[in-house]
This record gives structure tokens, C-alpha cells and sequence, in this order.
């Protein structure tokens, strides 16, 4: 059957960061990794919530240390994700993580943006950057490093907030936030993953975003899902990550298709692919699998992280067509 096609709008680079590339960077670049081997890293990748996850994702991002690096990395993720049907990427990227280990924001960004630049012309693939900023971070931090990103005229379409929720409300970002939207960025956050209904509140409110990464505790607010349903704010739901971070016990329990069933504006992203256990094609495939989701159903869920994208109507038009083509050749 051909790849569903789709567009991926909640994936951060440096979680597709796999094992043997891992490895082939390290040795690029003369690092020493805690690991004896490949397996003895794989055997780390099992996680008791969102923190254990985030201590190897930073540890591991050690190997990035040059322009050739991040693209390596980011050529990588296209590839395979042109593989898996994504027609359009938008791609979250942590700056300040490499800005503490002593790596230049222009050494980043510039790789980054390198693999992107070609990206429809090689893989089919559109994209946008989008810069992430820590919110176990100080706010004023991830202000200077947006002032930075403007000055020097880095290629972003917007910005978003990412890493440990708890304890860690939006409502510390508002001007970080304000300084974007005056600045034309696009604007996104985490929230509702881990953290309370109330962060997806404040999301909205206070800091002014235009999609939700994650949301899937807005069940547990009645009023919140009613708004949410009524202005069709795009969630980017990531059910293996959620299993794989112990948000939800198994994928049986996922809420998505109560999410759905509410009326809500879901789609399906990876996350952080690398970790945990697939890609969008991967996620598709056992929702399908778990759910008994059909080829309309599924269609639909495509069908919403195109229109949820941050992409030119002709663009989003295209892929809308490319969807509907796949969804009458199911039969």
C-alpha cells in the first residue's frame, strides 16, 4: 500500500538522532560515548517519564558539534521521512541546548537550514525551522537567544516551547511571546502533555499560540475541549512518544480517538522518532492497527496536519489533493 501522505508539524531534529549515526559522529569528531556498543545505548532507551527521556536526549546531542553534523542529521530525518509519506515538515530545533555546550548559534542554524534549503528538490519534502526554547531555561535566556536568531536573520517560520512541562508554565514565556508575534513569527507550545489542562490555557491566553504540541490532557477540562473544538486548534498528538514517556500506559489507551470523537483538530506526529520506537508511518500503522481506524479516518488525521500547516494555500491545496487521491485508492 503507498505511504498515506502527510505532513509532520511536531518533530524535533535532534530527537531523530539514531544509535549509528550516534556513533558515526563520535567518531568524526574524536568522542568518547559512555557506551560499550550500539546495544548497550538501544538498552537505555527505556523511559519512566518525560526527565529520563530528556537526560540521554541531551547527552547524546554531545556528537553535534559541527555545520556538517546538523546536516547530516537533519538530511537523515528527511530522507526517512520522505520514506514514511511526509509531504511537508516543519522541524523544531533547540538552540539553547547547543549554545551551553559551547556550539555557535550560526553552527546550528546554518546546518541545519543547509538540509533544509534542498529538501522539496531532493526528497519532495517542504519545510520550515522552527526554533524551540527550553522552559527548564530562564525566560530571559531564550529572549536573548530570539533576538540573536533575528538579528542574524535566521531562516524561522515561527518559534515554540519544549522540554521538562512540569513546573514550568507558559506564563513565564509572555515576552518572549510578544517579541516573536511582533516580529512575524508564527507561534506554537508544548503543553498538556504532561503538565495540567491549565498550561493549554495559558498557551492560548497568555502567550498567543496558534497550535497546541501535544494537548492530550485537554480531556480532563470539559470547557477546554469545548474551546478547543469550537476554534479547531490544531493538536499535534505523538501516540508512541506518549506510550514511550508513560503519558499513557499503552497505545490501546491513548485518547486519540476520543480526541476525535470530541471533535477535536488532531493530527499525528513522531516527536522525537529516534527514541521512540517510529516515525509517522510507524505511528499510522499501529493506530490502524490498535484502533481498527479506517482509510477515511485516517485520511481525515492526515488531512488535519495539512490544514493545520504553516504553508502557502497553493501548497496546502496540493497536499489536500495528494491525500484525497490516496484515500479513493483504498477503495
Amino acid at each position: 500500500m503507498l505511504q498515506l501522505p502527510s505532513a509532520e508539524l511536531h518533530l524535533h531534529i535532534e530527537g531523530t538522532l539514531e544509535p549509528e549515526l550516534i556513533f558515526e559522529l563520535a567518531e568524526r569528531n574524536g568522542i568518547a560515548l559512555p557506551y560499550a556498543d550500539l546495544a548497550d545505548l538501544r538498552d537505555r532507551y527505556e523511559f519512566t517519564d518525560l526527565q529520563s527521556f530528556l537526560d540521554l536526549y541531551y547527552s547524546n546531542m554531545d556528537v553535534l558539534r559541527t555545520e556538517a553534523d546538523f546536516a547530516d542529521i537533519t538530511r537523515a530525518y528527511l530522507r526517512r521521512a520522505a520514506a514514511a509519506g511526509v509531504r511537508h515538515a516543519e522541524i523544531m530545533m533547540d538552540p539553547q541546548a547547543h549554545l551551553v555546550r559551547g556550539v555557535a548559534l550560526e553552527t546550528c542554524v546554518n546546518g541545519v537550514a543547509s538540509a533544509l534549503a534542498g529538501s522539496e528538490a531532493e526528497f519532495g519534502v517542504s519545510t520550515g525551522l522552527i526554533a524551540a526554547f527550553l522552559r527548564d531555561r530562564p525566560a530571559g535566556e531564550a529572549l536573548q537567544v530570539l533576538e540573536e536568531l533575528l538579528a542574524m536573520d535566521a531562516p524561522i517560520i515561527g518559534i515554540g516551547l519544549d522540554s521538562a512541562e512540569v513546573g514550568h508554565p507558559p506564563s513565564g514565556f509572555v515576552a518572549v511571546y510578544e517579541r516573536a508575534r511582533a516580529a512575524g513569527l508564527r507561534r506554537i507550545a508544548h503543553a498538556g502533555e504532561e503538565g495540567p489542562p491549565e498550561y493549554v490555557w495559558e498557551a492560548l491566553d497568555l502567550l498567543g499560540v496558534e497550535r497546541i504540541d501535544h494537548g492530550i490532557r485537554c480531556l480532563e477540562d470539559d470547557a477546554l475541549v469545548e474551546r478547543l473544538a469550537a476554534e479547531q486548534v490544531p493538536l499535534t498528538v505523538c501516540p508512541l512518544s506518549n506510550v514511550r514517556l508513560r503519558a499513557v500506559d499503552t497505545l490501546k489507551d491513548h485518547p486519540l480517538p476520543a480526541m476525535l470523537a470530541r471533535g477535536l483538530n488532531v493530527c499525528v506526529n513522531s516527536d522525537d522518532p529516534a527514541y521512540f520506537g517510529g516515525y509517522v508511518d510507524d505511528n499510522f500503522g499501529q493506530l490502524r492497527e490498535t484502533f481498527g481506524l479506517s482509510a477515511d479516518e485516517l485520511a481525515t488525521l492526515a488531512a488535519n496536519s495539512v490544514r493545520s500547516a504553516f504553508v502557502a494555500q497553493q501548497r496546502r491545496e496540493a497536499l489536500l489533493g495528494e491525500i484525497e487521491d490516496w484515500r479513493l485508492a483504498q477503495g
